[in-house]
């Protein structure tokens, strides 16, 4: 009993030690004692300076001391020792105001360390909320509500809407509509047909359902989960701190150099001198003042890094790992194109398609409404509206019967349809299909789009240091080996679980310094195992967040980018702050050793010590833009403008290539009409916007790009598209002149049109990374 008391009583004296209180409190003792102490030395009572620089130095020995004790029982010495070796040294020779300029020093350190640790606290508390209580189990005299720890394998249960599935099952039901990016970060819903699995954690996001469980609350996937993300975290060893790295060495060095001088000497006060200008204090201010300057930079680029330890880690960081959904990609479904059937455009397709939409909570509809407003399309209201989860939503519009969904598997598709799929399954997107009276009319391609501002980021950590970038994603392979390619990622590791990208965690820390970024419950466990785990935190708090060392507050990933720059810039000035000062501490304990400083000109010269590393450290504050521009206000918002114009002229490629399509065989009298709706639409919006691309916006960022020849590639890229216009143009005069298109020109025409259409968008594509995405 007594050992229990002894183990209870150190924690709680190590909770008090580590006290913002004490810090705080300590701080101000010290200031008060010195400051006192100065006043009377000022007015010649010099008994009673002594008397304030010894208490001040008193008041610092205790929890000084309660320190080295709590460093020591972990099982190393930090730079603390030396300062407690010194303060005792200061008492014992009555050299009290070398004493309290110390303990000053000490009080200070402390203070901005324990405030840059106490930024947060890792815990997994979303984890844990999202985890369902209780399970509707059927039974005999109907459906009964029992906590989770009754659920035995074989119990037949009803899953209700919106509900989570409480445990790993089976689909007794024609089929169940999940929402499973909790569990792999995929926004996409998921149609579980009968007799297929369904795993706990998933949300129904369809209509109720009847699920035969597999497996018990402890045995099932979701709690897997927690218990993963739990060892995870209890794996990570705790930072050791730059400073205390450095002591590993200076501490020996110094209590040698202080016995030699007292043993040759037979002077205490030499030792004591030696003690005093060897107190650390480079080390005990100058790498916290860089890393909390750091951290102060850090969040105002939108990075909160959790404490000081992290930031250092992340300076040294040689490999990142990253999810795909949510961190490189936007995380949820965006349209990637609209195809009309013939007979009709690719606008009014998707103008009817968001009327019915309008209404639906599905994941799908929602962009496709979305990119209906953002093209400013003037939607109509619907009526009779039903949706069948997991199939898509039908009512009337305008007068017709419109359905918006999963085509029915048995219809015949005609040729344009079978592009349709042919192309969903290359592009790895979704297909939403438009049917109007029964007809097959058009269908919407969606995707979960790279972010914008990705392939900037990926860039920017390479050229920060970062060799090996690789990405983990629960994805399909096929989709994530496309967005891998686009980025020029080392690797890539799709379709896994929370286990493995646990495992690929491990496996990558063995080599080297490891970062880990995701955004879902289903990357919380990676996070906790890496070196340096990172969330994209910008839509809410999740468990990613809960269990990362740092978050991104802006939803852009190119902030990680700022967050290694600046954490390995502040390491750098750290390293630079604590060796040189050391250096300098180092001659002045020579010269302490031979008698030619005393303790308290050798305190003075300590302070004149930390404060030109101090002022070293401060640098860590200031940006650092060797290498980057700066946006002038007025660039920014040309850029805002810029790239809503792109939002805007969507339409107009897709106009493009439906009129190279058309082309396609017989063309038919509505070609002709196709090509000269997309030359109007080119002339009319498309060249005037590149227009002003080239006479506005380029020269605004030339300054911040390192001058006019940073946009001639873009330049040149507007020629080509105004080239291609032209010849199109004259296409088109010469079927007027002739009656008609002529077959002559048939390849030629088709030809300009596909290749205006990639032309543009990669013009466009480039212009989004290299330009728009500099911008916030």
């Amino acid at each position: 009993m007594d050992r229990f008391l002894l183990v209870a009583r150190l924690r709680r004296s190590t909770a008090v030690l580590a006290s913002p209180l004490l810090e705080r409190g300590l701080l101000a003792v010290t200031t008060a004692a010195l400051t006192g102490g100065g006043v009377a030395h000022f007015l010649d009572a010099d008994g009673i300076a002594e008397l304030f620089w010894g208490l001040g130095t008193v008041a610092a020995v205790i929890p000084a001391v309660g320190w080295v004790l709590v460093a020591l029982r972990r099982g190393h010495a930090g730079v603390d020792l030396i300062a407690v070796l010194a303060l005792g040294g200061t008492l014992a020779v009555g050299e009290y105001l070398a004493g309290v300029l110390i303990a000053l020093m000490l009080a200070t350190g402390r203070t901005l360390e324990g405030a840059a640790q106490r930024r947060a606290s890792h815990d997994l508390h979303a984890l844990l909320a999202h985890a369902p209580r209780s399970a509707r189990r059927r039974t005999g005299d109907g459906v009964v509500r029992v906590p989770l720890s009754e659920i035995t394998a074989g119990d037949a249960l009803v899953v209700g809407p919106g509900e989570v599935v409480p445990v790993d099952g089976r689909v007794e039901s024609t089929e169940a509509v999940l929402d499973e990016s909790v569990l792999t970060g995929e926004p996409l819903q998921v149609t579980r047909q009968r007799g297929e699995g369904a795993r706990s954690g998933a949300v129904n996001a369809g209509g109720a359902f009847d699920l035969r469980a597999t497996a018990i609350e402890q045995d099932s996937t979701y709690a897997g989960i927690v218990r993963l993300a739990q060892q995870a975290g209890a794996e990570s060893a705790p930072v050791v701190r730059l400073a205390d790295r450095y002591a590993a060495w200076f501490l020996p060095l110094a209590l040698a150099t202080a016995a030699l001088a007292w043993l040759v000497s037979g002077s205490a006060v030499r030792a004591v001198a030696v003690l005093v200008v060897a107190t650390p204090c480079p080390l005990l201010l100058a790498a916290p003042v860089a890393v909390v300057s750091g951290l102060s930079r850090a969040s105002r680029r939108g990075v909160v890094v959790r404490d000081g330890g992290a930031l250092e880690n992340l300076g040294r960081a040689r490999t990142l790992l990253l999810d795909k959904t949510g961190t490189l990609t936007v995380g949820r479904p965006c349209v990637l194109d609209v195809v009309a059937a013939p007979g009709h455009v690719p606008a009014e397709v998707l103008r009817v398609a968001a009327s019915l939409d309008q209404l639906s909570p599905h994941v799908l509809a929602q962009a496709i409404v979305d990119a209906a407003r953002t093209r400013r399309l003037e939607l109509s209201a619907p009526t009779e509206v039903t949706e069948e989860p997991g199939r898509g939503a039908s009512g009337v519009v305008e007068g017709h019967r419109v359905f918006i969904g999963r085509d029915d598997p048995t219809r015949a598709r005609p040729n344009w349809a079978k592009a349709v799929g042919n192309r969903a399954l290359l592009d790895g997107a979704s297909v939403a299909w438009l049917t109007v009276d029964e007809r097959l009319t058009g269908a919407v391609l969606l995707r979960d789009a790279l972010r914008r501002d990705a392939p900037h980021a990926v860039r920017r950590l390479r050229s920060a240091g970062i060799e090996r970038l690789v990405m983990l994603t629960g994805d399909r392979a096929a989709t994530a080996q496309e967005v891998a390619a686009v980025l020029g990622l080392d690797g890539v590791r799709a379709e896994l679980g929370p286990a493995d990208k646990v495992a690929a965690v491990r496996g990558e820390r063995e080599h080297a310094v490891t970062v880990m970024v995701g955004d879902g419950v289903n990357d919380a466990p990676a996070l906790a195992a890496a070196d340096i785990g990172v969330a994209m935190g910008a839509r809410g708090t999740t468990a990613s967040s809960e269990a990362a060392d740092i978050v991104l507050t802006t939803d852009r990933v190119d902030r990680l980018a700022d967050a290694v720059v600046i954490a390995q810039r502040s390491r750098r000035i750290a390293v630079q702050s604590a060796l040189g000062g050391m250096l300098l501490s180092l001659g002045a304990m020579a010269a302490a050793a031979l008698g030619l400083i005393q303790p308290a000109a050798g305190a003075l010269l300590q302070e004149g010590i930390d404060v030109a590393v101090i002022l070293n450290a401060l640098r860590a504050l200031r940006a650092d833009h060797a290498g980057q521009g700066v946006l002038a206000p007025a660039t920014e918002a040309l850029i805002h403008r810029f790239a809503a114009e792109h939002e805007d002229l969507q339409d107009v490629l897709q106009a493009v290539r439906d009129a190279a399509d058309r082309l396609s065989g017989v063309p038919g009298p509505t070609a002709l009409a196709s090509v000269e709706e997309a030359h109007r639409l080119l002339t009319e919006r498309l060249l005037p916007h590149e227009y002003a691309e080239e006479h506005q916006l380029y020269p605004a960022l030339a300054p911040a790009l390192g001058g006019p020849e940073s946009t001639v590639t873009m330049s040149r890229a507007h020629t080509e598209i105004g080239r291609l216009s032209r010849r199109i143009a004259t296409h088109l005069q010469l079927a007027r002149t002739n009656g008609g298109l002529a077959p002559e020109q048939l390849d030629d025409l088709r030809s300009c049109l596909y290749g205006l259409n990639t032309v543009l968008r990669l013009h466009f594509t480039q212009e989004e990374e290299s330009y728009f995405s500099l911008a916030p």
